[in-house]
């Protein structure tokens, strides 16, 4: 490990005073350990000036708002605001580490990316039997031990409770719940929900894409018969861009599983597990809780007759992105994944310094507490974004981003896509064919990896019409009845 001093430095020039500006006890010789110790012990940091008197606030920009667009005040820089969705292009943050957002690219990749092919002991991964049987299940570890938390063994029973209603416009709709076991700890009420929308006129078993609807509930804007909200395109919704392909949609409620803020911890089905206690610095965080409901949603769908549970795909957008991503690759019955604009904790690259940061999620709900521990220590982290993705090799996926969205950076998620080729083509498929990121709106899906990044803001509306093509590749709908 390089001397954390050096690891500061490389954080945008300025951490390291930060640190030391903060430790007027600390000896001029303190050993590289010690001084690890110290960071960990201050942060997330408590005693940081006003943003506005910060000397460590990038000097080129300038706050923004409050306006007719924008309801809360963002820094922001020349690159100015969209004013028809209210978006700094580019918003600066300060993280609890007192660490600023960077969206200059030559500051953005400081830290080498761990090799995708290589043990943890320097073999050489040799061929696809040693990639799965070895290579990525030491990587695979490391994801539910350091970044997003181990699930549990002992997981409760679900029994499900299916409601059907044949609705106007030939389409069949069926309320699922999964009524969870909550008797080990009665204040816990987690459940499953599930909001299946089906063709009437399929011939047989239908794929179904399983979506997690913005703000992770189950009313879901995109059920309508056009799109809704931020961005949307005319046109029809994703439901019925998905029906008319003769697939099933389905609406994964996530927040009835696992509340989306940290004191949720305490309920939901992590609460259900721990007793109401706090978790252990592996156990779970909330994006693995959602994983696994997800998971828990296939066990439905192998008994729905009226779907192929061969076929299914997830989406999500944002933090729903990172789940959708995550449980693809814990989960190899998922046939396909759309992950939408999932940054920092999803398809980007974690050690890059651009947009959204380590620094930013460190301390989340989201994540395992090990992965506290590495704010501020990114170079430290045993995987990174790219060893994500492979871990969803063979199968196919997408990956958005938005030019009006850098928080998310769309550039360090191609170039994860990038990086991950290597285990795609060791296994027989296809990779994005270039290491060239493309224009906006220009698609690439010729491969397993796919990737896209749409002119506008924060949405994954703009990229369903491209995912159904990329993803009608490798899902095929039974015939229509006559």
């Amino acid at each position: 490990m390089p001397p954390l001093s050096y690891h500061w430095r490389a954080l945008a020039g300025f951490s390291s005073l930060l640190i030391f500006a903060t430790l007027p006890a600390l000896a001029a010789d303190s050993p590289a350990s010690d001084l690890a110790a110290v960071i960990l012990s201050l942060t997330p940091r408590t005693n940081l000036p006003p943003e506005a008197d910060d000397p460590l606030r990038p000097k080129n920009i300038r706050m923004a708002g409050p306006s007719a667009t924008i309801r809360h005040p963002y820094w922001t820089d020349d690159a100015g605001v969209d004013d028809s969705f209210g978006n700094p292009y580019n918003a600066y943050r300060r993280s609890p580490f007192g660490t600023w957002s960077n969206f200059d690219e030559t500051k953005a990749n400081i830290f080498p990316l761990p090799e995708l092919l290589v043990m943890k002991g320097g073999q050489p991964v040799q061929d696809a039997d040693m990639w799965r049987q070895q290579r990525r299940p030491e990587i695979l570890n490391d994801f539910l031990t350091e970044i997003y938390g181990k699930i549990p063994e002992d997981t409760p029973k679900i029994t499900w409770e299916v409601t059907v209603a044949n609705e106007p416009g030939g389409v069949k709709t069926k309320t699922i719940v999964g009524h969870i076991d909550n008797s080990a700890y009665p204040d816990a009420t987690p459940s499953i929900n599930l909001t299946l929308t089906l063709p009437s006129s399929a011939s047989g078993p239908v794929p179904v894409m399983v979506v997690i609807p913005p703000f992770g509930g189950g009313n879901d804007p995109n059920r309508g018969a056009t799109s809704r909200g931020r961005g949307a395109p005319a046109g029809p919704s994703p439901l019925q861009q998905v029906l008319a392909r003769g697939w099933g949609y389905a609406v994964f409620d996530a927040v009835r599983l696992q509340a989306d803020n940290g004191a949720g911890l305490k309920r939901g089905i992590i609460g259900l597990m721990n007793k109401g206690q706090p978790r252990s610095p592996d156990a779970w965080g909330t994006l693995t809780a959602w994983a696994w409901g997800l998971s828990r949603s296939i066990d439905y769908f192998e008994t729905d007759k009226d779907v192929d549970a061969r076929q299914l795909g997830v989406e999500g957008h944002s933090r729903w992105g990172k789940t959708a991503l995550w449980a693809a690759a814990l989960d190899p019955r998922w046939a396909i994944v759309y992950a939408s604009c999932s940054g920092e904790g999803g398809a980007k690259l974690l050690r890059r310094n651009y947009g959204e940061t380590t620094d930013n999620i460190a301390d989340s709900y989201w994540m395992a507490g090990n992965f506290r521990k590495y704010g501020g220590h990114w170079n430290n982290l045993p995987v990174d974004a790219h060893e994500l993705i492979a871990l969803v090799a063979p199968r196919p996926v997408f990956v958005t981003g938005g030019t009006q969205d850098q928080q998310a950076d769309p550039h360090g998620e191609f170039m994860a896509e990038v990086a991950a080729g290597p285990a795609y083509r060791l296994l027989g498929k296809k990779d994005l064919g270039t290491s060239e990121m493309p224009a906006p709106n220009v698609a690439l899906i010729s491969g397993e990896i796919a990737f896209r990044e749409h002119v506008g803001p924060h949405t994954d509306l703009l990229d369903w019409p491209v995912f159904l093509e990329f993803a009608s590749n490798y899902i095929q709908a039974p015939a229509a009845r006559n």
